[in-house]
């Protein structure tokens, strides 16, 4: 019989997805202990997105990449959760910047309590990840201070847009790269080094995460235009709606085409509702549609070629196959 799924994606070897299935359980536990404190209220709000769910994606590529080393090292697992809380933290604050009022499904913090408390909710999970960090040795320390450098660049740079004369498209995919790739880039590298991996392996998964990362999040970028309803998990035209210049939209935007006219007009900022329609029937005829996804694909080909060069195990494989599942996955 198949293996079961690991995570929604398609792990191809059986006794790699049951050992990814118990890291797992144990990435949960670890997770959830770790945000347990004396204030009843401090605890809940920060379990709030935890008990929330989530895929454990990053902490999964953690569980992942260990497997090129000693899987079962005592760090792998606290180095997943480090990478788990980070991302959760982001999560609050984002929804403060973003002034969301769900988040997976459930009231984001800032909906249910308000934005003071999901503000320092999120400061709370990022001191409780450096506790962890703590132990786990000065260069880990390092790696995940880079990192978190680079999450809040990308965020700043976001906010500001691209400077006068800056490149639209370029501006965008590196607030992608360090907004979203740099902690999936992390993930990878906390595994194979906690794990004990050759470096030329480390360097290897850190670069092909990294290129999961951003081809992970231009696929976002199409599957709100192209998905037809809900069941891709985006309402189709949330970031039209929203005015956020995805990648298609920005390429629109800079074609210069004078058959485009009608469909820059409706996006030269936040689309009405009653537009909504028209503009996703005219973006997905668009032949912008078509260079992001080449984009998308050129990120997933420069994950695979780095992938190429790890020993051939089912992890690679599962790296693999994830890489497909990217391209796939965007239609």
């Amino acid at each position: 019989m198949a293996a079961p799924p690991v995570v929604d994606l398609p792990f191809i070897d059986e006794r790699l997805a049951q050992d990814l299935t118990a890291g797992l359980a144990e990435v949960e536990k670890l997770l959830r202990a770790s945000v347990e404190s004396d204030d009843a209220f401090v605890t809940e709000a920060s379990k709030h997105l935890i008990e929330a769910g989530g895929k454990r994606f990053r902490a999964m590529l953690v569980l992942l990449a260990a497997q090129f080393g000693a899987a079962d090292a005592p760090g792998v697992v606290p180095g997943a959760v480090v990478i788990e809380l980070t991302h959760l933290a982001t999560l609050y604050h984002d929804d403060v910047m973003d002034e969301a009022p769900v988040r997976r499904g459930s009231p984001s913090a800032n909906a249910r309590w308000d934005n003071t408390v999901a503000i320092l909710t999120g400061d709370y999970l990022f001191a409780q990840a450096s506790e962890i960090l703590a132990d786990l040795g000065a260069d880990i320390i390092r790696i995940q201070a880079q990192t978190f450098s680079r999450l809040v660049r990308g965020q700043i740079r976001e906010t500001i847009g691209p400077r006068p004369g800056e490149d639209a498209v370029a501006h965008y995919i590196n607030v992608l790269a360090d907004k979203t790739g740099s902690l999936i880039a992390t993930s990878g590298r906390f595994g194979a080094l906690l794990s004990g991996a050759a470096p030329e392996v480390v360097e290897r998964l850190t670069r092909a995460c990294e290129a999961i990362g951003v081809a992970w999040q231009l696929g976002d970028d199409l599957l709100d235009v192209a998905s037809e309803s809900a069941e891709s998990g985006k309402t189709p035209g949330t970031d039209l709606r929203e005015g956020v210049r995805t990648l298609p939209v920005l390429h629109v935007l800079a074609s210069g085409d004078p058959a485009d006219a009608r469909l820059c007009e409706l996006l030269a900022g936040p689309v009405a509702e009653e537009d909504v329609e028209e503009t996703l029937r005219l973006l997905r005829a668009n032949p912008a549609m078509e260079q992001a996804r080449a984009e998308l694909v050129a990120w997933a080909d420069r994950a695979r070629e780095d992938l190429s060069g790890l020993p051939d195990i089912p992890a690679r494989a599962a790296y693999l196959a994830l890489c497909d599942y990217v391209v796939e996955r965007s239609g």
